[in-house]
């Protein structure tokens, strides 16, 4: 099971040389920067001989995304969630972004909204329309430090076309299979050129980064460049057992003990959700009076509402409300094939549910099978089924798993995340100017 490292990580890369010569000329020796500086300025040591010596280097990122909330997915919260963590670490942001149906257009110094065009496969998400040429103007008039794009649609190229014009620094995310969803949507012949556009957008960045070792490695044996891993948080306070609500579960016709099976997520053929049905209907042989509830919205929503009448769907649920729904819950089911992470796995076990997955993504990355969770070899569809069921019918003597799972999720701090990102951040934004500059520490 991985395991997530103190800020003092010796995982971090040194501050490199280069950087330790922005001396602040007023630091007495021996001075500590703690904790860093905050505002408009971001702290920064480095370390030379017995002596640290504090920097200071104003920070501004153009943040780029094509998905952002109100909207509801993985990409979206992380993308929010990113942007308020360095807001709060100084840094000053300019968000890009489409503006979605309810809004106004917009363009100030800290935010710009696009127009937008509604996806075929995904009504409820929109592509960013906007010229690199308007977003040149607009980094020209108030240079980024650095330009982040976290989607690869149109707006995204064009972030990346038109940091390349002002020869600003430009890193990305790769958050998204793309060329596997798309097998599920009647086009497997586009998938080599979907996955070969992917792979020349993020190889004309300097930096991709992505959220697993095991994609890291996928990504570089089929010809990525630069690929960086940055986790993914979860806050633990939002996502408790605390928050168990015994009138919600009497809502769903649940008096005792009897198992509530949850599964969270877009409800459409690339999630493999017709699996979490065919699993509860054996589940529900074994153990008498379970439920089975599912909270989001999807493409395929009205046909399994007709098919499994005995589903409860909660449709969308966002903050508290969601949180209440993971920890009236017992037991979780996440049966995705093509999902890059899976944010919902971490607020799961953050929630303290006993959480089935196949062996990829997130589950990879921070469970042990029957130390914190249980896990099915990726495709055995019967190996899900039989695990989960035999899950469902043994909860009561499986509670060191969730209890587990609860103390896996405290450790995977956004802080964390966030220091490692803003340390590759601003060493690639100084990379031209040192060419052999390892990374910068904040």
């Amino acid at each position: 099971m991985a395991s997530m490292r103190p800020p003092s990580d010796p995982d971090l890369p040194p501050v490199p040389p280069w950087l330790r010569l922005r001396i602040d000329p007023d630091a007495p020796a021996h001075t500590k920067l703690s904790p860093p500086l905050m505002g408009t300025e971001l702290a920064a040591s480095g370390q030379t001989a017995d002596r640290p010596f504090p920097v200071r280097i104003p920070v501004r990122i153009a943040y780029v995304t094509e998905t952002y909330p109100p909207e509801l997915n993985g990409v979206a919260a992380t993308a929010a969630r990113m942007i308020e963590q360095l807001q709060l670490r100084g840094w000053k942001i300019d968000l890009v972004r489409p503006r979605q149906p309810h809004e106004t257009p917009l363009d100030t110094a800290d935010e710009l909204r696009t127009r937008g065009l509604a996806l075929p496969m995904y009504p409820d998400l929109r592509a960013g329309l906007a010229s690199s040429e308007r977003l040149a103007a607009r980094w020209a008039r108030q240079r980024p430090t650095v330009v982040h794009v976290a989607t690869e649609g149109p707006l995204g190229l064009a972030a990346v076309r038109a940091a390349h014009r002002l020869a600003l620094p430009v890193t990305s995310d790769f958050r998204t299979n793309f060329h596997w969803y798309i097998r599920h949507y009647g086009m497997p012949w586009a998938q080599r050129p979907v996955f070969a556009y992917l792979r020349h957008f993020h190889n004309r960045t300097d930096r991709c980064f992505v959220p697993t070792p095991a994609l890291k490695a996928q990504l570089e044996a089929t010809g990525f460049e630069r690929v960086e891993v940055v986790g993914r948080g979860v806050d633990s306070v939002r996502f408790s057992p605390q928050h168990r609500c015994a009138t919600l579960r009497a809502s769903w016709g649940v008096h005792g003990d009897e198992p509530v099976v949850l599964h969270v997520g877009r409800l459409a053929p690339e999630k493999n959700v017709r699996l979490v049905f065919e699993a509860f209907r054996v589940l529900a042989n074994r153990a008498r009076g379970a439920r089975l509830v599912l909270v989001g919205d999807g493409p395929q929503h009205d046909a399994l509402r007709r098919e499994f009448p005995e589903a409860i769907f909660a449709g969308r649920k966002s903050g508290s409300e969601l949180a209440r729904y993971y920890a009236s819950a017992d037991l979780f089911l996440f049966p995705s094939l093509t999902d890059t992470f899976g944010n919902v796995l971490l607020e799961a076990l953050a929630s303290g549910l006993l959480v089935v997955a196949y062996d990829m993504a997130a589950a990879n990355a921070h469970m042990s099978n029957g130390s914190n969770g249980l896990l099915v070899r990726p495709g055995d569809s019967h190996g899900f089924i039989a695990t989960a069921s035999a899950a469902g019918a043994q909860l009561r003597v499986l509670g060191h798993l969730r209890e587990a799972a609860r103390d896996t999720a405290t450790q995977l701090t956004w802080d964390h995340i966030v220091r490692r990102f803003e340390a590759s951040l601003l060493q690639v934004a100084h990379v031209r100017d040192a060419p052999d500059a390892q990374t910068v520490i904040a």
